[in-house]
């Protein structure tokens, strides 16, 4: 670009990254876009970064307050940090979450020449963990995104497809990234009593719509002596996490560590003998890419979602829900585990995959190039 922008991104738990996907989004696109020569800043809650850390790889920290409860810990710290964003000037706003939408006027009001964007993540009023209240929000938050934003980011087509036809808006398709790099060290895996390739690994957060419950049950009908690791953790959802903690107390062979991230992380991403990717709802999962990315197998729950990310470079399960049925998932993974060839064939497909499609300098150039359109659209505006 020829001259840098000043860029904020909001409605994240901030970084570095100590929570989910969008704390990842947030870090890798930040600190590409910082050393490219923009001027960014990342707005983040005291519970995950601490508040003396001012920057992070060149990147500019706001720790700003929040009401850190299920329901309103996103949408307060949207309206905080919105105004702080406003008082400052940015060139652009780029929100995560289609919860902050409502809180995009007070951006678009105090500072017009702000360009505003919002990645709308997955269908996120789906998720069985919100109740009437919650998706009553997320349908409201998507008819603020559509009259609101100046661009709606869709991180797979599925979900742009479904702005399209239920909104009215043709969303940039910008997924998320992964690096194809494997952690060679293996301090994480020793200290948690594991070997390389001698495991079987889940990653997300512990909701019912991710599945982890079904994934520990159907590892226990798996006759192998690989573990199985299931590595998350959820702060709203704790009778459903004492639910999966119960499951695994059964099996010695399930070990569940808690939410992991770092170099602890890609370690254990990079030596698992296998992946297991059971997410129901959203658009691309990072924790898909990053397994995918380290050439090893991964069985994926078969969703138009999940099949647009993994192609046909990954095993796909299918799960009886309400209540899930766990036996086709046993099948294919005891299948693959016996079938090193195969195993093998699809590891190399699904990092070839990644390196094609889902590569993090892509990714930023596409963001790049969205940002310098959106500004170029208001200096015209402008006269300029």
């Amino acid at each position: 670009m020829k001259s840098p922008l000043s860029i904020a991104i909001l409605g994240t738990r901030g970084i570095p990254a100590s929570y989910g996907g969008f704390e990842t989004f947030a870090e890798e696109l930040s600190t590409r876009l910082a050393a490219r020569g923009h001027r960014v800043t990342v707005y983040g809650r005291p519970r995950y970064v601490d508040r003396r850390l001012r920057e992070f790889r060149g990147v500019r920290l706001r720790v700003l307050p929040t009401i850190p409860t299920k329901h309103l810990d996103t949408v307060a710290h949207a309206f905080v940090t919105s105004w702080d964003a406003a008082l400052r000037g940015y060139d652009v706003a780029l929100y995560c979450n289609a919860a902050t939408a409502p809180s995009l006027p007070i951006v678009r009001l105090l500072r017009p020449r702000t360009r505003v964007a919002i990645n709308v993540d997955g269908i996120e009023k789906r998720r069985r963990k919100w109740g009437l209240f919650g998706r009553l929000w997320y349908s409201a938050s998507e008819r603020a995104a559509a009259a609101l934003a100046h661009a709606v980011v869709a991180d797979a087509q599925v979900i742009a497809d479904y702005w399209r036809e239920r909104r009215g808006i043709e969303a940039p398709v910008i997924a998320y990234g992964a690096s194809t790099e494997r952690a060679a060290g293996t301090r994480e895996i020793e200290r948690l009593g594991l070997a390389s390739d001698g495991y079987v690994l889940y990653v997300s957060r512990l909701e019912p719509e991710n599945n982890a419950l079904a994934v520990v049950r159907a590892f226990r009908g798996v006759a192998t002596e690989k573990r199985l690791v299931v590595v998350g953790d959820a702060p709203y959802a704790r009778a459903y996490v004492e639910r999966v903690k119960s499951e695994a107390a059964l099996d010695p062979r399930v070990l569940l560590p808690g939410a992991i991230y770092g170099p602890g992380y890609r370690e254990l991403v990079s030596h698992a003998a296998a992946h297991v990717h059971a997410t129901e709802v959203g658009g691309t999962h990072p924790a898909l890419l990053e397994a995918m990315a380290v050439a090893h197998p991964v069985l994926v729950l078969d969703t138009p979602e999940n099949r647009e990310a993994g192609g046909d470079a990954v095993e796909y399960f299918s799960l009886g829900l309400d209540p899930p049925d766990e036996r086709d998932l046993s099948r294919r993974l005891a299948a693959l585990l016996e079938d090193p060839s195969r195993a093998a064939a699809l590891a190399a497909k699904a990092r070839l995959r990644v390196a094609t499609l889902y590569d993090w300098e892509k990714i930023t150039d596409a963001y790049e190039r969205l940002f310098a359109r959106l500004v170029r659209r208001e200096k015209h505006a402008l006269g300029d």
